[in-house]
């Protein structure tokens, strides 16, 4: 798998994105946010976690308009992988290849520590429907809202990729950091589930010496499943 990340001023979380990917046996380049297309054979296009342009205007409003963004979203609309964690998620949102909006925490308060996820959807990012995931969070605007409308499409389709849980898997109000709507952590999007976005920090939870290797079952599902394509 040929993966790229791409570098937004304000992100913070690139090295972690590249060494995960790598870990999971991509190959790994870079682009800037001002680059006007992607290299060729560009597999999975990752945005990392951080904090675009300052988060000024609104999480990921700028960056939206960025010249690579167009380029990604050719590459998503034919089926090319597309990752966003945290601040990438939102970019994507904003952007319009995922659905709904990420806004400030129910309790307006920065999230910095580890929580559960459970996996709801089968797609292409996803270990086993039911695992449970420990991830890392930090986000002051990861709180998922999205019509009812589109709620009930992304339930229907079988979109909703991840949701916030206890460690055994119970989906619970005290389990949602955030205030996320129906408990999601991140979603799929994409004409065959290509796009997913989610809050969590997989790639902060990828190794033993950084606490667990929970996040890398995640990039580990997506490079199995391009092997076999």
């Amino acid at each position: 798998m040929r993966a790229v990340v791409v570098l937004f001023p304000g992100l913070n979380a690139d090295a972690e994105m590249i060494r995960t990917l790598e870990l999971a046996g991509a190959e790994v380049s870079t682009v800037w946010h001002g680059d006007a297309s992607l290299p060729a054979g560009t597999d999975l296009v990752a945005i990392p976690g951080g904090f675009s342009y300052g988060d000024y205007l609104r999480c990921g409003a700028i960056a939206k308009v960025g010249p690579i963004m167009r380029a990604v979203a050719e590459h998503a609309n034919r089926g090319g992988y597309v990752l966003g964690v945290c601040n990438g998620f939102q970019i994507l949102t904003e952007c319009g290849l995922l659905p709904g909006a990420l806004t400030r925490n129910a309790h307006l308060r920065f999230e910095c520590r580890d929580v559960f996820v459970k996996v709801e959807a089968d797609g292409p990012f996803s270990p086993n429907a039911g695992t449970v995931l420990r991830l890392p969070i930090a986000h002051g605007e990861g709180r998922y809202q999205a019509a009812p409308e589109v709620l009930a499409r992304l339930e229907g389709e079988g979109r909703i990729a991840l949701v916030y849980s206890t460690r055994d898997g119970d989906v619970t109000a005290t389990a949602n950091p955030n205030g996320s709507v129906r408990n999601i952590a991140g979603i799929y999007g994409g004409p065959s589930k290509n796009v997913l976005g989610l809050m969590p920090h997989p790639e902060r939870m990828s190794e033993e010496c950084l606490g667990g290797t929970d996040g890398l079952e995640l990039f580990l599902a997506v490079v199995k499943q391009r092997a076999a394509a």
